[in-house]
């Protein structure tokens, strides 16, 4: 067995309001937190800036948003270069006039900013309205290398397409971080609210099993308008097994450890990169084999 190779990791899951600067002001405390708990590396949820604004179409909305790097960004790697830490913060980016992504920043420990990934997956869906506000990503899916180790992040949507976790593996990412918003609606029953929790958590824990790498999600909670945000964060190993499951209904900092050199064990043992047949999967290009 190789000698343990530990990263620490903090998840900061807040609740949201129409404060901007309260909730910059949470993010900031939270990563403090984390990092006086011996976090190294710190995720923030999807869009923690505002209340998820996407609920609505709303043009007034337009102007949350801000350049990257910009004035949040800034505060991020001043914060981490004096923490020591890596953040990963999720931000409504504005591109240029009339343009606009979802967007995750990723600053490394000495306060550099190394870049960001556009979600590439955008979802129009009753009270997901993203289609209205963003443009889908156009930089590809993306890996950082961190002092700590190489980082995939995708965000939310994302979650669900297994194509997007591969490829990031593919391209070395040691471990997967999810920035997400997603809830409850007050409409739906309870037999509904358990399914979609069920599948949101199972087909994450299946990245990291078909992957072999670690997965982290942050997600939001509290209530904003019909929502109920269902919290829930998460760490698994590269194994999916959950090492740390958050409450749903609290907000809250935690520092989970993962030895990130069992991944070359579960690979050796469940060896599937090696059984890839990639000769036969070109019809994945297809959006549908019909013909």
């Amino acid at each position: 067995m190789p000698k343990e190779r530990i990263v620490n990791i903090g998840l900061v899951q807040n609740a949201c309001s129409g404060d901007r600067d309260q909730n910059l002001q949470k993010a900031i405390k939270g990563i403090e937190d984390a990092a006086a708990k011996g976090a190294q590396i710190v995720c923030l949820q999807e869009l923690f800036g505002s209340l998820y604004f996407c609920d609505v179409e709303d043009y007034d909305n337009f102007n949350l948003a801000e350049a990257i790097p910009g004035p949040t960004t800034d505060i991020f790697c001043a914060l981490a270069k004096r923490l020591g830490v890596v953040i990963v913060a999720s931000l409504f980016e504005k591109r240029a006039q009339g343009l606009y992504h979802n967007t995750a920043a990723v600053i490394d420990a000495d306060g550099t900013y190394l870049g960001k990934y556009r979600k590439m997956h955008i979802p129009d869906d009753p009270g997901y309205f993203e289609k209205f506000y963003f443009t889908p990503g156009d930089l590809g899916f993306k890996v950082f290398e961190t002092k700590f180790a190489k980082i995939g992040v995708l965000i939310c949507w994302d979650q669900w397409y297994p194509e997007a976790a591969r490829i990031t593996a593919l391209m070395g990412a040691e471990m997967l971080f999810y920035p997400t918003a997603i809830g409850w609606h007050n409409s739906q029953d309870e037999r509904t609210n358990q399914e979609q929790h069920n599948a949101w958590q199972t087909i994450q824990q299946s990245h990291a099993v078909a992957n072999g790498i670690p997965v982290i999600g942050v997600n939001r909670t509290g209530v904003e308008g019909d929502m109920q945000f269902w919290g829930g964060s998460y760490v698994t190993n590269a194994f999916g097994w959950l090492e740390y499951k958050a409450p749903h209904l609290e907000e809250v900092t935690e520092v989970v450890p993962i030895d990130m050199n069992r991944s070359d064990s579960y690979r050796i043992h469940w060896p599937f990169l090696r059984d890839r047949r990639i000769d036969a999967y070109s019809p994945i290009e297809k959006r549908f084999i019909d013909e």
